[in-house]
């Protein structure tokens, strides 16, 4: 089933986004938390993978497993880097194979250890080439990525915009938004969109608070910028993992609530393969 048709619906949509485990005990881990988020009966799952497209083969076989076996709709990030056109082509044929219809289609981050993009000897450099050439070969739900805050890249607001209206325009049937956590930044965001002539759904995604540290790193690579009265209740208790954990649920799930509450067509939830502060969040909201 592809995603846009379960957005044309009208219903809200909770979605989750996990990454390939890279150890055994991962492995363990990933598989009760997947079980325990299966529970929610989420409208859709995505599956990404590392940097500099590591663990890409695990995430396809993921994929796989969730799609076929387990019987969700399922949606397969795929970046520019060491994309030629040949592999591409071939990834697509493996797709077509396993009955994958939905692909979020990005430019991809640095390599770990690397500040600037590097597409690897791939023949696309902007995810907008990478959507064109994909656009053409089959009949997929595109997703691409938004920017709240605008990409770090680039000049403008209006820029940013400009660029998603190209992305768009090349195929793209909805947009998934980078972490936020004010949502007024989103709100702004849609209404540049729509007045650009944007008029997909545009889906806000959400990383629960549980690890500060963690999150300041996420947040310095991606510009999302934590809001002051928040990031003074966290440092305040940084060394308290039970209290971190209750005061950035507690924000989720007024900043979830406000989202839908004011029109947005769902959820999508990074959960970094952790299950219990989305499940509690969602246990609040729904």
């Amino acid at each position: 089933m592809k995603i846009k048709d379960i957005l044309d619906s009208r219903e809200k949509t909770f979605s989750f986004e996990f990454f390939p485990p890279k150890n055994y005990s991962s492995i363990l881990e990933l598989g009760i938390n997947i079980g325990q988020l299966m529970k929610l009966s989420p409208s859709y799952i995505s599956v990404t993978y590392g940097a500099g497209g590591s663990t890409q083969e695990t995430s396809f076989s993921m994929i796989d497993y969730i799609n076929n076996k387990i019987g969700l709709v399922t949606m397969a990030h795929y970046t520019c880097v060491n994309a030629t056109k040949e592999k591409v082509l071939r990834d697509i044929d493996f797709f077509h194979e396993k009955n994958i219809e939905n692909l979020i289609l990005l430019r991809g981050d640095p390599p770990k250890g690397e500040t600037k993009f590097n597409n690897g000897g791939g023949d696309f450099q902007h995810a907008s080439d990478l959507i064109d050439f994909v656009a053409k070969q089959g009949d997929f739900c595109i997703a691409a990525a938004g920017y709240p805050e605008a990409h770090p890249e680039s000049e403008t607001f209006d820029k940013d915009i400009e660029y998603l209206k190209y992305k768009v325009a090349k195929g793209v049937d909805f947009v998934v938004t980078q972490l936020f956590f004010d949502n007024s930044y989103y709100f702004d965001f849609v209404e540049r969109a729509r007045n650009a002539g944007i008029n997909i759904p545009i889906v806000p995604g959400i990383m629960p608070i549980t690890n500060f540290k963690q999150i300041k790193k996420f947040t310095q690579m991606c510009g999302a910028k934590i809001p002051d009265l928040l990031v003074q209740k966290l440092e305040a208790h940084h060394d308290d993992f039970k209290k971190t954990y209750d005061i950035g649920v507690d924000f989720a799930i007024d900043q979830c609530r406000e989202l839908l509450d004011k029109g947005a067509p769902g959820l999508h939830f990074y959960t970094l393969n952790k299950s219990r502060a989305t499940v509690d969040i969602f246990a609040s909201i729904k």
